[in-house]
């Protein structure tokens, strides 16, 4: 059994328990279900912006303990101000180490940066729950599901207003769940079976990703000339976690990359 195959049998197990706890009326009237939405495509697409997809994480199956001392508001409160286009945060506590409470701390902080709830979703009600939690923006992951369990969920984001991330990890993955109910496609570096990196995955498929969506590389993200590289492959989304969190100060680790970012996106 891989890494992800331990990670979806206790999805289905959290899951369940969610749902004998608090019924989907109940997520539907939660204070923040009907907040507009912000748009991670078009923060992601403004003029100038950064690209970056922040994320708060603290832990992973691979890396174990990235950071345990980060406060999520103040964290996700410093990536916005330090010019972060859109957050991430890890709601995944058994293998993450992150809580739907840690996504309500920084919508709270952050109200004007559209936030990706980052889990592993394998169920309508778990999008009903990223919509109570105040998120923009979902995560569908190819490996997880099937090509029509994508257009379902997808098509069942967009009826709440959410935005849907696509996770693929090779050419196959690609080709088989594109749908028309995303509106990002990510490449994820990181093969979720044995959790080795490959940057070259995202410029191998960067062709292959059709105009219409936006393209995000994600994992394995460190400099600036990386980035520089893969936004002219066509990427404008770039998401980054452990670059940032694996350093006494996240805000500043990112601060640090925009600056280097900054002359050779206003050349643009």
């Amino acid at each position: 059994m891989t890494i992800l195959d331990k990670i979806i049998a206790e999805k289905r197990q959290e899951v369940a328990r969610c749902e004998a706890k608090t019924a989907a009326a109940t997520l539907r009237n939660a204070p923040l279900f009907t907040r507009p939405v912000l748009s991670a495509r078009a923060a992601l697409t403004a003029a100038r912006s950064s690209g970056i997809i922040a994320e708060f994480k603290r832990r992973s199956p691979s890396k174990g303990l990235i950071n345990g001392t980060a406060e999520v508001g103040a964290t996700t409160a410093g990536y916005a101000a330090a010019g972060a286009a859109v957050l991430s945060v890890l709601t995944d506590e058994p293998f993450f180490g992150g809580t739907p409470d840690d996504l309500r701390a920084a919508r709270a902080a952050c109200p004007t940066t559209p936030i990706l709830r980052k889990d592993f979703i394998i169920s309508e009600y778990q999008i009903l729950e990223a919509r109570a939690m105040g998120a923009d923006l979902i995560l569908l992951i190819a490996s997880c599901l099937t090509p029509a369990e994508v257009a379902q969920y997808g098509a069942f984001a967009h009826g709440l207003g959410l935005e849907v991330l696509l996770e693929v990890h090779d050419e196959a993955e690609l080709r088989s769940h594109l749908a028309n109910t995303v509106d990002l496609v990510g490449v994820n570096n990181r093969n979720l079976a044995t959790f080795a990196t490959d940057v070259d995955t995202s410029a191998r498929l960067a062709s292959l990703i059709p105009g219409s969506f936006v393209k995000v590389a994600e994992s394995g993200l460190q400099h600036a000339s990386t980035i520089m590289a893969l936004r002219q492959a066509g990427y404008q989304g770039f998401l980054i976690g452990e670059t940032f969190m694996k350093t006494t100060d996240p805000a500043a680790a990112l601060a640090g990359l925009v600056a280097e970012l900054s002359g050779p996106l206003a050349a643009s």
